[in-house]
This record gives structure tokens, sequence and C-alpha cells, in this order.
């Protein structure tokens, strides 16, 4: 069905904007937390507690959990609609948007009892599933390379080795953990053999584990973790073993496709500023909005912004439908931070010097903006991929 658009500064989003009554309670719970509550956050590098708790409180967080284990089972164009909002009102969701999508492998492949267990203290709050151990110092993206271990030593796996850009390390109670169970020498492929547990966190940390902060120019919370000899009880193994990076990969269209709404809520906030700055600014006597040097990159970035939020939508339905949706999830993850860098470079420049006061709020979104380039996967990577998946092309790596 198509859909008009308004055409006002006002509104940018669609006349029949998905999600109402979600968006406008996810923007009341926001209107808490001015500009003011994140450039203190910003500037001391501190995790945002009370915003988390405020928006698990509201059951934003519970989303997609179901509503039989205490959540409010939405669909994940709805989640895609709370990270949005959560942007366009100059918040930061990076410390919300990890709980929605890595709970998809329990959810998926939990057994009953890991689902009873852990779910609704998920749900309540009582528990923090936000940390991701993935990526290594040595493989990056290639995640089959890496070296991370799990061996079964009776009722336990015993893990050893290290992750690193493991955010939110230091604030989850649980963390999703992808370990090798099958030494690389006796698979077929390097992606087999890989395992994932879910890691009681404060049981970690007492038996060897040790978390060390990176510090960034955003603040993200991430961290480097440190595995030596970790036992990990066998029951908290998800799924099968050996087939944890299967299990992982729908999690990882779902990251992609809820990042890529963030993206588009904040190039609709550094739209709303920049516009309103570009009539209210007055320079040799006219405002600088009425200049084509002003207007045109404004709007090549509000085009960018609508297309790519056509495609976050798209690769949302394929999603919720169990539809593949790799090339629409990372399409729109690649189109979404390209409209929402355009939206800031576009917001700076035209600012000028108040571009890069601390009390505008622009430059920390401007630099929060440039992370999604980059992560949770590059745009190479998303080149890489439709060159060779979705364009027949020969693999380049």
């Amino acid at each position: 069905m198509c859909r008009r658009y308004s055409g006002t500064r006002e509104d940018m989003m669609p006349i029949a904007e998905t999600f109402p009554e979600i968006r406008e309670g996810v923007r009341k719970v926001c209107e808490r937390f001015p500009g003011s509550y994140w450039r203190d956050k910003d500037r001391d590098m501190a995790y945002p507690s009370e915003f988390v708790q405020a928006l698990t409180d509201a059951g934003y967080l519970a989303a997609l959990i179901p509503e039989e284990f205490g959540g409010a089972g939405l669909p994940l164009p709805a989640a895609s609609a709370i990270m949005e909002e959560i942007q366009r009102t100059g918040c930061n969701g990076a410390a919300c948007h990890a709980q929605m999508y890595i709970m998809g492998a329990l959810l998926r492949h939990g057994s009953d009892e890991q689902r009873q267990t852990y779910l609704p203290r998920i749900a309540s709050g009582e528990l923090r599933l936000q940390a991701f151990g993935v990526t290594e110092p040595t493989s990056g993206t290639d995640t089959g390379a890496l070296r991370t271990t799990a061996v079964r030593d009776g009722d336990d796996y015993v893990v050893n080795g290290q992750k690193i850009w493991t955010s939110r390390a230091e604030h989850s109670d649980l963390m999703l953990l992808l370990a090798r169970t099958t030494p690389l020498s006796d698979v077929g492929r390097k992606t087999d053999g890989l395992s994932i547990f879910l890691l009681d966190m404060q049981a970690a940390r007492d038996a060897g584990m040790s978390i060390r902060p990176i510090r960034t120019m955003m603040n993200h919370s991430t961290t480097e973790v440190f595995f030596d000899n970790v036992p990990v009880p066998a029951e908290n193994l998800i799924g099968e073993e050996g087939k944890g990076f299967r299990y992982i990969l729908s999690g990882m269209n779902a990251e992609r496709i809820l990042v890529a709404a963030e993206c588009i809520g904040d190039a609709r906030w550094f739209l709303d500023k920049v516009i309103a700055y570009a009539q209210e600014r007055e320079v040799f006597g006219r405002p600088i909005g009425q200049n084509q040097g002003v207007q045109f990159p404004i709007a090549r970035a509000y085009a960018q912004t609508q297309a790519a939020a056509l495609m976050v939508e798209r690769a949302s339905d394929l999603f919720e439908a169990n539809e593949p949706c790799g090339e629409e999830a990372n399409l729109a993850k690649m189109l979404a931070s390209e409209a929402s860098w355009a939206a800031a470079e576009a917001c700076v420049q035209f600012h000028g010097g108040f571009g890069f006061a601390e009390e505008y709020d622009i430059e920390r979104k401007f630099r929060e903006a440039r992370l999604y380039q980059v992560a949770p996967i590059s745009t190479n990577l998303i080149l890489s991929y439709l060159a060779e998946h979705v364009l027949g092309l020969p693999r380049s790596y």
C-alpha cells in the first residue's frame, strides 16, 4: 500500500505512521532524559542506568518476549519503531537494542527450561541480557576464526580465550557467548563446531573472568573480556553443540534491522535540528536555508532517509514473516547508516561553530552516528556480501 507524506518539516514521518501509540509512549519516557542527562553521561563515560530502568519499567525492553513469559509479545517492526523513536528524541539506544536481538537465540533455540528460567526475569528487569560475546582481537568479523574455546569437563564446559568490543559487559547479568567446542582442524567448515552459551556474569567473574573497559570516542560502555579456565554449566548450552553459528545468524539480521531503525531516528533528529536552524539563522540579511548550497545537502539527506526507512520496513516485515531477509537486512543497515551520516554532516556544517558546542548535543550525536558505518558490521563487509550472495560475483575473501 502506498503511503502519502505530509511534506511538513514538523513531522517527516509517514502520515500512516506505524505503531503510533508505541511511538508516543516511547517519546514520553524519553522526554524525562533531556540532552543535559546525556551530556553528563557522555562526559563521565557513564552507563545510563536510569534510562535503561525507565524503559524496562515501561515494558519496552521486553517488547519481543512472548506474553506467556511476561513480555509484550510484539513483532520486530514494533521493536524497530521503539528504537527509532529513542534516537529521534536525542537519546541513545545503544544500551537497549542488544537485549532485543540477543534474546532471539534463547527464544528460538533455548530449551523449555531455559526459557522458563530466564525470560520472565529478563522481562521484569531482574536480569539484564545485554552482552554479546562474539568478536575477538584476531578474528574481527571472521567469526569462524575465533579462538575462544569451551571444552567439556564433566557437568561443565571450561572456557578460555578473549572477546573484544563486548559492549555493556560490566552492566549485564547475562552474556550470550560464542565459543569453539570442536577444534577447527576437526570440522569441514570453519563456522561449524561453534556453540553458544548463556553465561552468568557474576558467577563467571568469581571463577576467573575479567573485564577491561575500552575508552572510545563515544560513550558505548564497550570492553574486553578475558576467560581463564572459567567453568560454565553444561545446562547453559543453548541448542545443540556445534550449531551456534547458525543460531546467531538470524539474531544478526535482527541486530542489523534494529540498528538501521536507530539510524533512521538519528537522521530525523539531525534533520529536525538543521531545518529549524536553517530557517532561523540569518546571514547577509537572509536565512541560510534560502541558499541552495544549504538546501540541497539537507534535501538529499532527507531523500536518503526516506528511502532507507522503506528498506528498514521491508526487512522488518520479512524477518517477522520468517522469510529470508539477509539482503534486505544488510541493505537497510548500510543505507540507514549512510543516511544518518549525511544528515549529521549537514547538521554540523550548517550550524557552523555551534555544531561543535557541547550544549547543542550535535557533536555528541555526530560521534555516535559515525559508529554505524563500522559496527555491528562494516559497510565494506555488506558490499562484499551483496556482491557475492546477491549479485553472484566471485568471493573476494
